[in-house]
């Protein structure tokens, strides 16, 4: 009996004693399964931490408060153009160096105790904005400093562009005011320059008077307009023919036939019943002879005797042809030079020369080159139905050039820009004469030598030199090399 009991309660002790355990075990597991929770619950929250870090437009970096990199995201490296291998695990003190990164907002905070901002540009030249933000202890040290970047790069284009646009108002603005003030413009004629006021004050003066006038200048200054302004500024034959025959274009054994005209039967070809030449079309107006110093001697001296006589003979005629016409001659020759070498007719030079007008050349002139420029532009957009907008940075590279082909040129290039440029606002790199860089692969180049990539390449420099600039010693100027090496270069690659 008392064994039973005492059994008894040994078993129900130990069943208190497993009843005991069993419970221990369940709120130890309960335990364990609730810090898992809470665990879990962590890694998702660093998780999304780490996607709302890495979602981030602005770049964030953080340290501890010796300035070790804890974490950063891939807008910082987007911003900074720093790599992550070179920031996790590394101290923000082994960036620092004298070029792109001379200090860090992360230790200004660290050593100010405050956040710092600072502008920053980057190893590849972008603009950042950078602020260190330090984040303290409850004692009051420093416990890490979080670091943002922001690309600012954009803002300084578009403060660049308000610039820009604010220098081309004031450009527009000045060029308005020149032509109250200045009287700048004749009719279409754009005059800023006072030379160039020099030029026409003398031309309307003399437009009144039945005198032949010399016009000399370079090539493209624009003789052929000053010479009709001379016309229509006279009050005699404004409003009557001005007819402009280019001398040197025109084949020596037609340019009699164009001037007097000719009789039927005169030559093989000629037109049934003959033609009148461009002389008694002129009748009663102007005819404008340009490139007067590439006319043959022989046709001199029929010129010189129209001239004289106020008549002409039409080849294959006897009969003379009285014609009533001023006569306005240019050139881009030295015409006294040329007198002197027996290359062109004393007597006809002083015929012609009785009044001289020399237009000086763009390059001498090159305040007007923007107000010329932005006639062009108007001209050409509408003419081909565009908006283009010359930028300031275009207008100053027009300046800069010193326009060998002189207002021709620039009228091209204006023209070119409007047709070929898909921007509104015309850019440095839609001038026609700023090549975009030849990329050479050497992939596709793998099969020849340096010595053949580089002749190829000398060859289209060359091709690009000869269409932009024509003859060799102008080409040798642009290229600063020796003209002699620039023939022989040409001749080396049959560039004609």
């Amino acid at each position: 009996m008392h064994l039973t009991q005492e059994l008894s309660i040994d078993i129900l002790g130990k069943g208190n004693i497993d009843f005991c355990e069993g419970e221990g075990k369940n709120i130890t597991q309960l335990t364990e399964n609730k810090k898992l929770d809470e665990l879990e619950k962590t890694k998702f929250l660093m998780t999304e931490l780490q996607e709302i870090i890495e979602g981030s437009f602005d770049g964030i970096l953080v340290t501890d408060k010796e300035a070790n990199v804890l974490l950063v995201n891939q807008s910082y490296v987007r911003n900074t153009d720093i790599q992550k291998e070179e920031l996790l695990g590394h101290n923000i003190r082994e960036l620092i160096n004298p070029i792109w990164m001379k200090n860090s907002v992360a230790l200004l905070a660290i050593e100010q105790g405050r956040p710092v901002s600072m502008h920053h540009t980057t190893r590849h030249g972008k603009r950042i904005i950078v602020t260190g933000t330090p984040l303290f202890e409850e004692n009051g040290e420093i416990k890490m400093v979080v670091v943002n970047t922001r690309d600012i790069s954009e803002i300084y284009a578009l403060k660049e562009e308000v610039i820009d646009a604010r220098k081309m108002e004031k450009v527009y603005h000045e060029q308005m005011n020149l032509k109250k003030v200045k009287t700048g413009t004749y009719g279409d004629i754009i005059v800023m320059n006072d030379k160039m006021q020099e030029v026409y004050s003398l031309a309307k003066k003399i437009s009144d008077f039945n005198t032949t006038v010399l016009i000399t200048g370079e090539s493209g200054v624009g003789k052929d307009v000053l010479a009709r302004y001379i016309h229509e500024n006279s009050t005699l034959r404004k409003g009557k023919p001005y007819i402009a025959i280019n001398c040197g274009s025109i084949p020596e054994s037609l340019l009699a036939s164009e001037l007097f005209g000719y009789e039927e039967g005169a030559f093989t070809g000629a037109s049934k019943g003959g033609k009148i030449g461009l002389m008694e079309a002129a009748n009663g107006g102007t005819l404008m002879l340009d490139e007067i110093g590439e006319m043959s001697l022989q046709l001199q001296v029929k010129v010189l005797r129209a001239l004289e006589t106020r008549t002409i003979n039409r080849v294959g005629s006897t009969e003379s042809v009285p014609v009533d016409i001023r006569v306005v001659a240019a050139t881009n020759k030295n015409l006294k030079e040329m007198v002197e070498k027996e290359e062109f007719r004393e007597d006809l030079f002083y015929r012609l020369n009785v009044i001289t007008i020399d237009i000086p050349p763009l390059r001498e002139r090159k305040d007007e080159i923007v107000p010329l420029a932005l006639g062009f532009l108007n001209q050409f957009n509408t003419q081909y139905g565009q908006c283009k907008r010359l930028t300031y940075a275009v207008l100053e590279e027009l300046k800069k050039n010193d326009w060998e082909g002189n207002i021709r040129q620039l009228k091209n290039v204006i023209e070119n820009m409007v047709v070929v440029s898909n921007n509104e606002y015309l850019q440095v790199t839609d001038l026609p004469w700023i090549e975009k860089i030849r990329c050479i692969d050497l992939s596709e180049d793998a099969e020849r030598s340096f010595k053949e990539i580089v002749e190829d390449y000398e060859k289209f420099i060359l091709e690009k030199a000869k269409a932009a600039y024509g003859s060799s010693r102008k080409i040798a100027s642009a290229l600063k090399i020796d003209q002699s090496t620039v023939i022989r270069k040409l001749n080396k690659y049959n560039i004609e």
